[in-house]
């Protein structure tokens, strides 16, 4: 059985795997190009037992090549800097 993991980060939302089992590498592809998938944190393969992370293949696949996985926290990060600086702000 060959199936993909597809990790959403939401940043403060939280996180959302996708795994559907008759996806196909194809479809990955064709969903990251188009944009359905934004802000990925990585694309796992599961073959059998053995699980390899794929996002950098998948990313020049979809000829994404500006998107890395730094890329893909930047907005995440940035929310929680701002608030993070709102915590300190006086009341």
């Amino acid at each position: 059985m060959q199936y993909f993991v597809v990790m959403i980060d939401y940043g403060r939302r939280g996180r959302e795997a996708v795994v559907d089992p008759e996806m196909t590498r194809r479809q990955v592809v064709a969903r990251v190009a188009s944009g359905e998938y934004g802000n990925i944190s990585f694309v796992h393969e599961v073959v059998e037992s053995a699980v390899a992370d794929i996002t950098g293949e998948i990313l020049a696949e979809a000829a994404l090549p500006g998107m890395s996985l730094p890329d893909a926290d930047m907005q995440a990060n940035a929310l929680d800097h701002a608030r993070d600086l709102r915590k300190h702000e006086p009341l």
